[in-house]
């Protein structure tokens, strides 16, 4: 990553740095087909931005269109891809290959954004020793001495929930710089750990929600007699 970009970084809204892969994801579907131009309004049209949002969430990365053409598709797929990190590789640990681990150890598209889980570790003596998709399941005292032989900084975190902190501290302890955690436990971090919380739990809770409150939308009013 330049100094630029590096610089870029420290001011980029992370509101602007969601949205940039769903930029990345439609530019990229336009580029397979051969599109050449984009405008902002089209983009907007199609993953439902504001198109002025959009403008400006691509002048951070001081890419800009042309009156009346928009956007190259092609320097944007490049510069969007380049910006976020999916062109570099990343090495990561799989921490907790249950059902949802190992799902995200058979997910193939993570390497296509740069991830690469080298490794899972497990506490249960009947996936130690195994392996899921030719990635090794090792035992969690196995982490630290495999972190200083590859250097490896993410962690992604799907263990149980009562064992999410105190995997996540074995997991600091080892040089670990980074935690994904899909659990729905708020681990404690030292402020110079990165920590993603994704949670699938808590978006299930919004979607039953939210349907609830569609329904009562809908529900048509009792008529008085």
């Amino acid at each position: 990553m330049s100094d630029n970009q590096l610089k870029i970084r420290t001011i980029l809204p992370e509101p602007t740095l969601r949205r940039l892969p769903w930029y990345l994801a439609y530019v990229s579907l336009l580029h397979s087909q051969k599109v050449e131009f984009v405008s902002s309004t089209q983009i907007a049209k199609e993953i439902k931005v504001d198109a002025s949002q959009i403008a400006k969430d691509l002048s951070f990365l001081n890419i800009k269109g042309k009156t009346r053409i928009g956007y190259e598709v092609k320097t944007l797929v490049n510069e969007l891809a380049d910006f976020l990190g999916f062109r570099e590789s990343h090495n990561a640990f799989m921490v907790g290959v249950g059902s949802l681990g190992g799902a995200l150890i058979h997910d193939s598209g993570l390497s296509q954004y740069g991830l690469n889980i080298i490794a899972g570790f497990d506490v249960k003596e009947d996936v130690v020793g195994t392996n899921i998709c030719g990635v090794p399941i090792l035992n969690m005292n196995e982490m630290c001495q495999l972190q200083k032989a590859t250097g490896t900084e993410i962690g992604i975190l799907a263990v149980p929930v009562e064992h999410a902190q105190e995997a996540a501290d074995s997991m600091i302890a080892c040089g670990l710089k980074a935690i994904w955690n899909f659990t729905p436990y708020r681990i404690k971090a030292p402020e110079n750990i990165v920590i993603q919380n994704t949670s699938i739990y808590a978006h299930l809770a919004l979607i039953y929600n939210r349907m609830q409150e569609c329904e009562k939308t809908e529900s048509p009013k009792n008529n008085s007699k």
